[in-house]
């Protein structure tokens, strides 16, 4: 069985590339928050209205292994997936495939872990993971 996955496509500009013409590292992890967002603005709107108010979303850690060179102009499918949930904290998967004219390559595996903190006049401290986002990455386990 196939496990889903969310996508976001994307297609490399010149800003992505380094002086030598390939994906700048960088831009990976970019893709991952832009991806992450999208996913959110798609599936949990009501976590998205809850960021003006009290919830925070910090990212803990990201990374990236590079598998695959990526140029100027690529097509690249950037499919996330749960990893993992534990406490107030959410891992999900990246895995970054260049696609078009044959079969996909996969050029790159990531991963990002957040957590789900409040708001309080003292500081962030550590909070539930919101129901609606629960519900939103099932489907992706």
């Amino acid at each position: 069985m196939t496990r889903r996955f969310y996508e976001y496509s994307h297609r490399v500009t010149f800003s992505d590339t380094n002086v030598v013409g390939n994906v700048y590292f960088a831009a990976y992890l970019s893709w991952q928050g832009t991806c992450r967002e999208l996913f959110l603005a798609d599936h949990a709107p009501g976590v998205v209205k809850r960021l003006d108010d009290d919830l925070a979303l910090v990212t803990v850690s990201c990374g990236c292994d590079y598998l695959a060179e990526l140029t100027a102009f690529d097509h690249v499918s950037v499919r996330m997936t749960l990893s993992a949930l534990e406490g107030n904290r959410v891992t999900m998967g990246f895995d970054y495939y260049r696609t078009g004219g044959g079969p996909a390559l996969l050029a790159a595996r990531g991963a990002q872990t957040i957590a789900c903190m409040t708001r309080t006049p003292a500081g962030l401290a550590p909070a539930a993971i919101p129901d609606d986002l629960l519900l939103a990455l099932r489907p992706y386990a």
